[in-house]
């Protein structure tokens, strides 16, 4: 049986490798290697428990640091798992410092190499993640695109061969858990709030939170919002906005302020609400499937069909665009499911047992 060693280390590795690792232990022996980027228990183990993911057969517990020190320091501790395993492919996810780590790794031993969520680009390399998608689509094998959009991005420069548009593996957890995500109604009743009358928000990228003006943009645009807002919010958020002294703007009677939540509750709330506001890359394609409208709160999107349909109306964290776009809010009549059909991770899987 063939071999293949995954790497994750961030909240959204690990929400993408519950399906994928689900799919490929029916053909493959898998060992996963968590780099602990993410390592303490709300933002790792429990996304690994309520998951279903099975526990990591290494934890390289690299925690975080200067971006060079992190990558640097996965890979001296990756290349002795690669040396030990000898895997046939190593397979990474979406953009963090430990997917570009793996896959130099993987390239410097001649392993085969597979990206999730190849071709997305930001086209902006002051953003980190940036360097780590073009990094890691360099050097890769196979590229499983989540969109159209990623395969002609790899097109224009120059990558053909070995890309597949296998839709984006997110959905895969949303359709297969569909009737558990929509039936949690106590949890609407234990928050106070009902059902499309009210709106979901996160907010916690660095562009908005260490920019303490483009914070106070976005939270001063709030008192605007004519329904509850429910914003389970990230400490990174909090931490900014009390030393920054913006507290005041998240006391309004309609701001419900909550505690950081689990994957299935998150999906419970996007599912049920009027629209969401957010800078989450993965909220901004979980409220696509749900068919609910979004407010971004960056400048930019990887998710661009999202936003020509639609559903995501990019505003950034400018107050008056904010202000302006609840105004905007509908119900857009296009919805191609651009993001894929629920199996990316059967098919990607599939692949990869011809190819292997």
């Amino acid at each position: 049986m063939k071999k293949i060693i995954t790497v994750v280390g961030a909240r959204p590795q690990f929400i993408k490798l519950a399906p994928v690792s689900k799919a490929l232990r029916v053909h493959f022996k898998e060992v996963i290697v968590h780099t602990g980027q993410h390592y303490d228990y709300e933002m790792s183990k429990a996304f690994f428990d309520e998951l279903g993911i099975p526990d990591p057969d290494y934890n390289l517990e690299v925690g975080s640091g200067p971006p060079c020190w992190q990558m640097g320091t996965m890979m001296m501790r990756m290349e002795e798992i690669v040396l030990a395993e000898k895997p046939d492919l190593v397979l990474v996810f979406g953009d963090t410092n430990s997917t570009a780590a793996a896959s130099i790794v993987a390239a410097k031993h001649r392993i085969k190499l597979a990206h999730v969520e190849a071709g997305l680009r930001e086209f902006d390399k002051t953003i980190p993640e940036e360097t780590n998608k073009l990094i890691t689509d360099i050097l890769c094998d196979f590229y499983f695109c989540p969109t159209q959009t990623g395969v002609d991005i790899l097109s224009s420069m120059g990558i053909h061969q070995h890309v597949y548009n296998v839709g984006d593996v997110m959905i895969d957890l949303l359709v297969e858990h569909k009737a558990r995500i929509e039936g949690n109604h106590a949890l609407l009743e234990g928050l106070g709030v009902s059902a499309g009358k009210y709106a979901f928000m996160t907010c916690h990228r660095a562009a908005n939170t260490d920019v303490v003006e483009n914070l106070k943009e976005i939270l001063e645009s709030l008192a605007h919002v004519r329904v509850p807002i429910v914003f389970p919010i990230h400490p990174r958020t909090r931490k900014v906005v009390e030393q920054a002294g913006l507290q005041h703007l998240l006391e309004l009677p309609h701001i419900h302020l909550v505690q950081p939540m689990g994957y299935f509750d998150s999906q419970t709330l996007i599912h049920h609400a009027a629209f969401v506001i957010t800078d989450s890359g993965g909220v901004t394609k979980e409220a696509y499937f749900h068919k609910v409208q979004g407010i971004l709160l960056d400048t930019q999107t990887e998710w661009v069909e999202t936003v020509r349909e639609g559903w995501n109306l990019q505003c950034g964290p400018n107050k008056e665009r904010i202000i302006e776009a609840l105004s905007e809010l509908g119900h857009p009549q296009a919805h191609s499911n651009c993001l894929g059909d629920g199996f990316a991770s059967r098919h990607l899987t599939d692949i990869l047992v011809k190819e292997l």
